[in-house]
This record gives structure tokens, sequence and C-alpha cells, in this order.
């Protein structure tokens, strides 16, 4: 039976570990998710754009969602993802959810496709409503990478219409403004989670959003406390909360990871261009960097350059330098000691594009 789906708190938006040759490395997952439940994160989300959904055969998608179901052994929430720019594989894949025991499923705008916020509604998520009946749906809105975005109003009426079956939103469309908008519409009983990392206090402490908590990149590194900072906003402690978002804020700032590198064109002039390399792969390349088995991204996603990856290692370094304790979890589960993989230049000019 699956655990009641609670949309609060701290989740963990999973990456998608890979071997060398592209293939899914289990036993590497195995390992990541049993790291997210030792530390207690209050749920888990696979197959979402973090774990390179797009780049999944549907086989992968669903074994990964049983794995984290399985791991999670009807203690912690799984809230999987199975949004497509197809509706009926959407359907297909919250059928195989509800099966596998999932909690509720996270269900992104259609891509590419570029519906609108009417056809989202009426020929997307209310036909997996209908389709698909009593698991809940969060509708994912991040129209950075979709280009669609589900409506405030459109929210609401799926919301208002079906309160039990869509609980919550996942926002990420870094607006505050829309996020009013949202809570407005739809009203208290409507559970906004933060999409965005560096956003999350923002959007809990302000009262016209109100957001529940976070589904987040950087738990895949540091579940316990991006966790405690949540629990600590939640409970009225703020400026505890504060004070661990900004020994995180390196990290958090850092989801998208945008750096200048130089093109030299066949005729020998050079040329600036500002590559954003996004999420997972600054995140992945973190973990790669301290140990941990994450491997690569798939393509089209790739290696940053060695800018872009020194940055990321000057994040870390700054984290640690604040709070070292941050680590230790991840030490002593992966046998790894940070102070020593920072300052290990061989090992992150390894990961940077050649």
């Amino acid at each position: 039976m699956a655990v009641p789906f609670q949309p609060s708190g701290a989740w963990t938006a999973l990456i998608t570990p890979f071997e060398p040759q592209g293939r899914l490395d289990r036993e590497a997952y195995r390992r990541l998710i049993e790291f997210q439940l030792a530390q207690g994160i209050d749920g888990l989300v696979p197959a979402g754009t973090t774990g390179e959904s797009p780049t999944l055969t549907w086989d992968e998608h669903n074994e990964i969602i049983e794995a984290a179901v399985q791991a999670a052994a009807g203690k912690t929430p799984v809230l999987a993802g199975t949004g497509s720019n197809s509706t009926d594989e959407a359907v297909a894949a919250t059928k195989h959810a509800r099966e596998a025991g999932a909690s509720a499923v996270l269900l992104v705008d259609c891509y590419y496709n570029k519906p609108s916020s009417l056809e989202l509604r009426v020929e997307y998520y209310e036909r997996v409503l209908t389709w698909v009946p009593e698991i809940p749906i969060v509708p994912y809105i991040i129209p950075g990478r979709s280009v669609s975005a589900l409506a405030a109003a459109d929210l609401a009426i799926l919301h208002r219409g079906h309160p039990k079956r869509v609980p919550a939103v996942k926002e990420a469309t870094g607006d505050l403004e829309r996020m009013k908008e949202d809570r407005a519409l739809a009203g208290p009983g409507l559970a906004i989670l933060s999409g965005d990392d560096p956003l999350t206090l923002d959007m809990m402490r302000e009262p016209g959003i109100a957001a529940a908590g976070v589904i987040s990149v950087m738990t895949n590194l540091f579940p316990a406390p991006v966790r405690a900072m949540v629990a600590a906003q939640r409970e009225g402690r703020a400026a505890e909360a504060q004070a661990c978002a900004k020994k995180l804020a390196p990290v958090f700032d850092l989801v998208v990871c945008g750096v200048k590198n130089e093109r030299k064109l066949p005729d020998g002039r050079s040329i600036d261009v500002q590559d954003k390399f996004p999420n997972p792969v600054p995140v992945k390349t973190m973990m790669a960097g301290l140990g941990l088995p994450a491997g690569s991204c798939r393509p089209p996603l790739g290696r940053m350059t060695a800018p872009a990856v020194e940055r990321c290692r000057q994040a870390l370094r700054e984290v640690y330098a604040a709070a070292p304790e941050f680590f230790k979890p991840l030490e002593e589960t992966f046998g790894v000691h940070a102070g020593d993989r920072l300052r290990d230049d061989a090992a992150w000019k390894a990961l940077a594009r050649a």
C-alpha cells in the first residue's frame, strides 16, 4: 500500500546515476537512495528533470520508480515523475507508478508541443485524472524548460475541482507574483512546493505564497541540512533557517551554472559565449568531484568546461569552510574525505570537458 502523500518538507529530486558506458547504474542508485533515507528526507522524487527523464527509456523510467518505492519500504513517500509531452505516455506512466506503489505523481507541463493552458488542463491533466483514478497528481510548472505553462486560473480549477487528487503544485517559474496568484485563486488548501532551491525560504516566508516545502536538487548532496532549514522555517525559527540557507547559498546558486567560454572560429577570431550548464550537470559534477557515485549525464547533456567545474568546486569549498559538518554524512556513507577531495586538482580536472 502506498505511503499517504503529505506535500510538505524537503523532498529530493533524485539524480539518475549512469555507468561510463551510459547504462543505468543500479547499485549506485540504490546507495544514493539509502543515503537519502538514512538522512531523514521527507520524500523521494525519481524520474524527474533532475533524474534526466527525457533521456530515460520507459523501461528505465519505470524501473527507477519501482526501485525508489521498494527502497522506501512503505515508510517514506515517493512522488514519481510521470509527465510527458504525450498524454497517452503520461497516462501509461501514471498507471505504472500507481501499480508500483508511488504515493503521488509529478506531471510536468507538456514540453515542445507548446499547448495552451486550456489544453494543458483539459487534454492533459484532466485526462490523467480521469483515466488513472485514486493517485494524487502534482502539476509541475517550469516554463523555462517546457515553454508552455499551466495558468494560475487553470491550476485553481484543477485543485478546487479535485482537492484530494490535485493537492499540490511544484512551482518553478521563478516568479513570486505568479505564485501569489496561485495562492489567491486556489486558496489555502493548495500546497505550493518550491522547485527552485534558492527561492525556497522566500516562498515560505511570503504570506501570499506560504510554500510548504521544496523539491530540491541540492538535497542530493545535503539532505539533512536542507530538511533542517525547511523545518526551522515551518516551525517559526526563521533566524535558524536563514543561517542554514546562508551556508548553503553557494551551491543553491549553482543549480544552473553559467560561465563565459571562448569559441575559436575557423577564421581565427575568438568569441566569448555565455554557456548555461543546466541541472543536473552541476550537481552531478559536484557529487562526482566529492567521490559520490553519480556518473556523468546522458547526451545531449555533457561535461562542463574547466571554468565551470572550478566554479562548482569553489562553491563546495565555501560551504565546507562555513559548515564542514554538512559533509559528515556523505563522508561516512561513501567513505570519502571532503577536504581531501576538494584539494585534489586531478580529480576535478578529470571532470572537465577536454
